[in-house]
């Protein structure tokens, strides 16, 4: 199956989705988008994110405070870097699409911050 992916992303976005990299703050091609539409794992399609609950975090990185829906992502504890973290990972295919934080906007309190590389926009037609 990694094989498939890595025909299907680009060198930068295998990193990201399948080596647990992450894009320089500031530099995704999502991180300032506004556009109506739905973010989707560049890896496998699923839907993950809509842009209704995209909000500006000031980090570097698309931001959301919910999900797609309760089955879009799935987490595990990250204690690389010498922190623990929660990432987020594809339910779906797997692949590491960054942190959530308890430091988001109401009404769910979280922060998932995603690499841009990891998504794939929709616009809403």
């Amino acid at each position: 199956m990694n094989d498939e992916y890595k025909k299907k992303l680009t060198p930068e976005q295998y990193n990201v989705c399948f080596l647990k990299g992450t894009e320089p703050p500031f530099s995704g091609k999502y991180y300032t988008n506004k556009e109506p539409g739905s973010y989707h794992c560049a890896a496998c399609d699923q839907k993950l994110f809509e842009s209704d609950t995209k909000f500006d975090s000031g980090t570097g990185w698309p931001s959301f405070w919910d999900m797609a829906d309760n089955k879009a992502v799935k987490t595990e504890n990250d204690d690389s870097l010498g922190m623990r973290r929660t990432e987020v990972l594809c339910s779906k295919c797997g692949a590491h699409l960054g942190h959530v934080f308890e430091d988001g906007p109401k009404p769910t309190g979280k922060r998932y911050c995603i690499n841009s590389l990891a998504l794939e926009f929709k616009k809403r037609p």
